[in-house]
């Protein structure tokens, strides 16, 4: 079986696409149609009691009024209705009110509206093989309701699939952490992982007429498994990096206070008395815990 890139996804070219249908006053066709019904019962009324023909008449009217009146179609904010006659596409109403198309044709409620879908959390592993979980949010809405109709079964849910896709292939191609300089990982490339995220998921449900607002991860962890484990590996690292830091600070004191010392005059240090004094203070300074002072009562040299 071979994988379709979200390339191929991307290059196929729909056969049908959203064209937008006027439709008539439905107001106008609302006031005929009650004219009609209310005529032709009037009309009945008269020829029964008349023994005229007009029954029969009124009987049409009330017919044509009725079927005007199946016409009729409300479309709400946010919403648009996708009109078949016989089969065949013939255009999207997304004026909101009520409007009138012809009666015998059939529509198909579509939402316009902004939808958030959260994948489920699901357990893969990154770049270095390591199992985590991920899950994510994606804001998105149909543009084209002829290719959300018509392209696909259930635009709903090949959003959603499609969208758990895109997470996977997202988590299999960066490592959790990053392991050098300028590295993208899932943990701290926030934006560049969301917006490569909001990519791949757009092309991916682009041939249903849908439209990807953002993207956010909104579950990151390690698996449980292995959770441990990689804490205290974080952990290492951290406790490195500060070690290094303070090191580093205290490297500069130290050649600070030699300086000064030297600058000052305020006592003549040979070289051995000089490492004593860097090896003194390099353990007061590194040291993760309070030292203990040892006053020396005789000569520097005892």
């Amino acid at each position: 079986m071979t994988d379709v890139s979200p390339a191929d996804l991307g290059g196929t070219r729909s056969g049908i696409a959203e064209r937008l249908l006027k439709g008539g006053s439905g107001p106008q066709m609302l006031v005929i149609s009650i004219v009609g019904i209310a005529g032709g019962i009037a009309l009945i009324v008269v020829g029964a009691i008349t023994m005229h023909s007009l029954v029969w008449v009124g009987i049409a009217a009330i017919v044509i009024g009725v079927v005007l009146a199946a016409g009729l179609t409300a479309v709400s904010p946010g919403q648009a209705r996708v009109v078949q006659l016989l089969g065949r596409y013939t255009g999207t109403v997304r004026r909101t009110g009520l409007c009138w198309v012809n009666p015998f044709t059939t529509r198909r409620e579509v939402s316009t509206r902004i939808r958030n879908h959260q994948t489920e959390v699901t357990k893969v592993n990154d770049a270095d093989g390591n199992p985590i979980e991920i899950a994510a949010v994606v804001v998105w809405r149909v543009v084209d309701t002829a290719q959300a109709v018509f392209e696909v079964n259930d635009f709903r849910e090949f959003v959603a699939i499609q969208a758990e896709t895109a997470v996977r292939h997202i988590a299999n191609s960066y490592p959790y952490d990053a392991h050098g300089e300028g590295q993208l990982s899932l943990r701290d490339s926030a934006e560049e992982i969301t917006s490569k995220l909001s990519d791949e998921i757009g092309v991916r449900v682009r041939p249903a007429g849908v439209t990807v607002i953002e993207s956010r991860l909104s579950h990151l962890a390690y698996a449980p498994e292995i959770a441990q484990a990689m804490l205290r590996r974080q952990q290492a690292s951290a406790i490195v990096a500060a070690r290094a830091t303070i090191v580093e600070g205290a490297v500069g004191m130290v050649e600070t206070a030699l300086n000064r010392l030297s600058e000052r005059n305020v006592v003549d240090l040979d070289e051995e008395r000089k490492a004593t004094m860097v090896s003194n203070l390099l353990v007061v300074l590194c040291g993760d815990r309070d030292v203990q002072p040892v006053v020396n009562t005789g000569t520097l040299y005892q």
